[in-house]
């Protein structure tokens, strides 16, 4: 007898601590539900753009087809459209951004201090940056590496005809700056660096005659070489010593901001890999592949793991167009660089590659 009542027993105990376990999962499982929910809601970055009604976005100083003001102070580049892209998930206008010109030296500083909230500046990614000084790099819009631009009648051909006693002029606090170091020091070339902080400065200083070479990245190098008085008179050399690839970048410990960047600049590359475009993107609402309607917004609902409306997307393919429309606008079209090289699709032969937006 007394057997039973202990199996009845421990029965009704193992029933009630089941009970107990289940109600513990869904409570903690609801929690988690709600701390998601509440971790999007609480971004401050995301909050502060909303209350501002703009984008606080840091760029160049001037670097056609990257981020360059015209006459009426007008920006545009491949850098400024990241910038415009998230302006239009963010408050559904491209327009309503706030552009600050920053030197190389100011740049990351501008950023951590909470001046800008993303820094779309030919800045290239690396270890040191990304890990030691508080940022987080969210992708890359621009793969390039560094070279040499010389004059035509220097006589030099290939950056093997460099002479020890060369002077260099470059950018100080810049990537370019050590490559161009470890270059020369290991080719056994002694040199003069010639530095400045504006980038404005380094072309004006080439220009005039005071080094006698240019060095940076190759497409800043095409891109600057169209300021000089003779652009024809110079040459950009074969070689390239570097990998450059080139991002946006944001201050760590915002993840939700730092997800709305970069998901802003894969659904621009995405959409040029499906054939989604600014003048399309309305009829593409009818498309039957699930990828096409996602990215249009007319299926799945994306925008709410970003605390964004469901048109975030749409809002950037039709307000500032694909990839491949940005790159062509700014650069191609404008006799930069009309060979995208490695900035082409994977699809086609480049190594421009994202997640999959789903």
């Amino acid at each position: 007898m007394l057997t039973i009542r202990r199996g009845i027993i421990m029965k009704k105990t193992f029933k009630y601590l089941f009970s107990l376990f289940a109600v513990a999962a869904l409570v903690f499982t609801f929690a988690c539900d709600q701390g998601a929910q509440q971790g999007k809601s609480k971004s401050k970055t995301l909050t502060n753009t909303k209350g501002k009604g703009f984008v606080r976005c840091g760029v160049s100083q001037g670097l056609p087809g990257f981020s360059n003001a015209d006459e009426s102070g007008n920006w545009s580049g491949v850098d400024v459209d990241v910038c415009r892209a998230v302006a239009a998930a963010v408050l559904g206008d491209a327009d309503k951004v706030k552009y600050t010109p920053l030197s190389a030296k100011e740049r990351f500083t501008a950023l951590t201090s909470g001046e800008i909230d993303i820094l779309s500046r030919n800045t290239t990614w690396t270890l040191s940056r990304d890990a030691d000084i508080g940022l987080t790099f969210v992708g890359v819009n621009f793969y390039d590496g560094q070279g040499f631009m010389v004059r035509k009648d220097s006589g030099i051909t290939s950056t093997n005809d460099f002479q020890s006693g060369l002077s260099a002029c470059v950018n100080i606090g810049t990537t370019t700056e050590l490559n161009m170091r470890d270059f020369f020091t290991s080719k056994g070339i002694s040199y003069e660096p010639v530095v400045f902080e504006k980038a404005d400065e380094v072309v004006a200083a080439y220009d005039s005659g005071r080094c006698d070479t240019y060095t940076t990245d190759k497409s800043g190098l095409a891109a600057q070489r169209t300021k000089m008085q003779s652009p024809d008179d110079h040459i950009v050399l074969p070689e390239t010593i570097s990998k450059e690839p080139l991002g946006p970048v944001v201050r760590q410990g915002d993840s939700v901001w730092e997800d709305i960047v970069r998901w802003s600049l894969n659904v621009m590359i995405e959409a040029e890999e499906y054939g989604v475009n600014s003048s399309n993107a309305d009829a593409m609402k009818s498309s039957e592949n699930p990828a096409i309607k996602r990215l249009v917004g007319s299926e799945g609902e994306l925008g709410a793991a970003l605390g964004l409306g469901n048109e975030w997307s749409y809002n950037i393919i039709t307000q500032v167009g694909n990839y491949g429309e940005s790159y062509k606008r700014n650069i191609a079209d404008t006799g930069i660089l009309p060979d995208r090289g490695p900035n082409q699709l994977w699809t086609k032969g480049g190594i421009l590659y994202v997640p999959p937006a789903r």
